[in-house]
């Protein structure tokens, strides 16, 4: 799926009738006659089929009127990664509003990094999500502060800091424009359990080759321990002094703690720490369209999960899943397209170099 509008709703539908978990993050269902939005998974009955409709992101459907359900918690789920590589642009321009780009700026700041036209970049942002890009930021803001108001103890005035909004009189008008009660009435005091800095479970889409991203983050130098991945943060890059730790939690979720003098700066953080981990990466949809290699097929099989390890310090140009080092690559993984990077990546950890790829395709045509 490449286009909002080409979201199949029959098709979404039998997901959500089968709780399928395949489709968790891929769309969201709004019901009409409550006017939530939910997760496929959620344990909540199903509505009828005419009461429903279906959207690509939580922003198209906070758009539209509807507000997250608070069983199934949309803010849990797997970053939407259905429509990476499909545009550079979405994906950079997502990749700056992660980081907080449109907290204190606006949509022409925006496309003026990006190097594209405002209006441009807003029709861009109707085909992939279904959402301008300040509903894709408040979106934002809310899900990053329900996670904060469930699995902190941090003060509401903190939640407001830290998940990007101005004031907290805009945090409380927000949250009683969306849920009709103050924010603090979302708090469930058995979730109160983390002490010491703010600690966050993400999820992320499974299978994840934990081995190969450890063993890569430590190749380049970062500090590994264990399973455990940390580095220190600095006010001229992440706004703030303090630390950042992550490692694997529960199957589909990291552990993540960041300690740091100003919470203003944890978007941009946990922004880097999807970057550096790739959470937001689509297995599924890399194995589909890479196996269409015959060498690279049986690699595939062989390793599903097989992550990008990104940098902490982005330039933020070409997507760091079509980024290709190797030359000799060039021509044949024109067909890899927009996975070049991991099509290399699969063939550097079976130490098959671009000379011998053309090696062996010089000596399949001469046969």
């Amino acid at each position: 799926m490449e286009n909002a509008s080409e979201l199949d709703q029959e098709a979404c539908y039998r997901a959500v009738l089968t709780r399928d978990a395949r489709f968790d993050g891929r769309f969201f269902g709004c019901v009409k006659t409550t006017g939530i939005y939910c997760r496929p998974v959620c344990p909540a009955r199903t509505p009828r089929r005419e009461n429903m409709i279906f959207v690509v992101t939580a922003a198209a459907a906070e758009e539209a009127g509807f507000r997250a359900c608070l069983r199934c918690r949309p803010e849990t789920a797997p970053d939407m990664g259905a429509w990476r590589g499909t545009s550079n642009t979405v994906s950079r321009a997502l990749a700056l509003i992660e980081a907080g780009a449109l907290d204190g700026g606006d949509v022409d700041g925006l496309a003026a990094r990006l190097g594209v036209g405002e209006r441009h970049l807003r029709r861009l942002f109707r085909q992939h999500l279904g959402a301008a890009p300040v509903s894709v930021a408040q979106t934002r803001r809310v899900l990053l502060a329900k996670a904060l108001i469930h699995q902190t103890d941090l003060s509401m005035a903190q939640v407001a800091l830290a998940s990007g909004f101005g004031s907290v009189r805009r945090f409380n008008e927000t949250f009683q424009t969306l849920y009709e009660r103050p924010p603090s009435a979302l708090r469930r005091r058995g979730e109160r359990v983390h002490e010491g800095g703010v600690r966050l479970s993400l999820s992320y889409r499974a299978p994840y080759d934990w081995e190969a991203m450890l063993a890569a983050l430590t190749a380049r130098g970062d500090k590994v321990e264990g399973t455990r991945w940390s580095r220190v943060l600095a006010p001229e890059v992440d706004g703030a002094d303090g630390s950042v730790s992550v490692e694997p939690a529960e199957a589909g979720r990291v552990a993540i703690c960041v300690e740091a003098t100003d919470l203003k700066a944890l978007p941009g953080v946990l922004a880097r720490v999807r970057r550096v981990f790739d959470m937001s990466a689509d297995p599924d949809a890399i194995a589909r369209d890479l196996s269409a290699d015959p060498v690279l097929k049986p690699l595939v099989e062989a390793r599903p999960g097989l992550r990008l390890a990104g940098a902490w310090i982005d330039d933020g140009g070409e997507a760091p899943s079509d980024r290709l080092n190797d030359e000799t690559l060039t021509a044949r993984a024109e067909a890899w397209r927009p996975w070049r990077a991991y099509g290399a990546l699969y063939l550097a950890l079976a130490g098959i170099s671009g000379d011998q790829l053309m090696e062996r395709d010089d000596a399949k045509r001469a046969a």
